[in-house]
């Protein structure tokens, strides 16, 4: 292996960085404007209202030792679609919002530096009750899913964009999570692709252990072709690129809860 190169990979995962920038000329401390903590949208785009926690009927309580033992990743998947209550809770626990919005403060599900939250969250939805297939974008900020297009042959083209893992292809939804990394460098500069890429992290685990109360499963993919993904979802692979994904499913002989 080539030492150097691998000493200068090693250098993101430290946070050495830190000790080299000069915060008092991040854009935050300059007085440049908050970037807006969810992707605008057209104002008559079609959007579908999700159904919010406290009207939930048929998502099954399950303690957290369990889930937490239950969880692994899972690759098959049944033919039953996802309801829209199912996708309503998945999409709430990755990125819900809690509470009022405060400022540029919009505290969710999920922790994140400084409370950035660097991501969007879309749904190539195959098979899901009640919802035509497509793309899908969520909205945290009022709980409703934004019908982004439709695809031709999109089962394929989500399997070719992940160097032909075929399970994406089988699952009747799988999220997609992008990046939008100025929110996170308007505060934290050069330190911020780090952080980035940890918040990540928490928005997944928290799929992973959702998914054990509907009786579902997942398997988070950090291998694809990032040119062909951003593609897919037609954003511009620069100011904002997809960071990782995951399929989800209904499986069998789950372990009992």
């Amino acid at each position: 292996m080539d030492e150097d190169l691998i000493e200068q990979y090693r250098y993101f995962l430290k946070d050495s960085i830190r000790k080299e920038i000069d915060f008092s000329q991040t854009d935050q401390n300059r007085g440049a404007d908050v970037p807006p903590i969810e992707k605008p949208y057209r104002a008559n785009a079609p959007r579908i209202d999700l159904v919010k926690p406290d009207a939930w009927k048929n998502i099954t309580r399950i303690d957290l030792t369990t889930a937490i033992g239950h969880r692994e990743s899972r690759r098959a998947y049944t033919k039953e679609p996802l309801t829209l209550e199912e996708i309503s809770f998945l999409l709430w626990t990755t990125q819900g919002v809690r509470g009022e919005v405060v400022g540029s403060h919009a505290y969710r599900t999920v922790p994140s530096a400084g409370c950035r939250h660097a991501f969007e969250t879309y749904l190539v939805v195959l098979n899901g009750k009640g919802l035509d297939q497509g793309v899908y974008r969520y909205l945290p900020l009022s709980h409703q899913l934004l019908f982004e297009f439709s695809e031709e042959r999109l089962a394929r083209k989500i399997v070719d964009a992940v160097y032909r893992q075929p399970y994406p292809g089988n699952a009747p939804v799988t999220f997609i999570w992008t990046a939008i990394p100025y929110r996170m460098e308007w505060r934290y500069h050069l330190a911020a692709h780090k952080v980035i890429a940890i918040d990540a992290g928490h928005v997944c685990q928290n799929l992973y252990l959702a998914c054990e109360a509907i009786g579902a499963g997942t398997c988070a993919i950090a291998a694809y072709d990032q040119e062909a993904l951003d593609r897919l979802l037609r954003i511009d692979g620069k100011d904002e690129f997809v960071i990782y994904l995951s399929p989800v499913g209904k499986v069998r002989n789950l372990p009992e809860k």
